[in-house]
């Protein structure tokens, strides 16, 4: 019965070796597969980033603005809450899509 099985099965170091490389590849807690999500999730991740950092420097500039130019200030409050003078009227126009 143990004649039929090859000389290559029957070494043990081997046998052990390809064990330990499936248990690394498909059950451990660091599988192949979790590692491919979690380099997808960096990815996401590092554009969020690339996104929110563009985001903030924008905002750094329309504070600097705001803080040095009065007309500036008055500009964003306008836009932004609707902020008018007391002798002024504000009519908001929709256009059809």
């Amino acid at each position: 019965m143990l004649s039929k099985i090859p000389s290559w099965l029957k070494n043990r170091y081997l046998l052990t070796t390809i064990a330990f490389v499936l248990w690394i590849l498909f059950f451990d807690r660091n599988d192949i597969f979790t590692q491919r999500e979690r380099a997808r999730d960096l990815k996401s991740l590092e554009k969020s980033k690339i996104y929110y950092t563009g985001q903030i420097q924008e905002a750094q500039k329309e504070l600097d603005q705001m803080s040095h130019n009065a007309a500036a200030l008055e500009r964003f409050a306008r836009e932004k809450y609707r902020m008018k003078k007391d002798n002024e009227d504000e009519y908001e126009i929709d256009e059809p899509k």
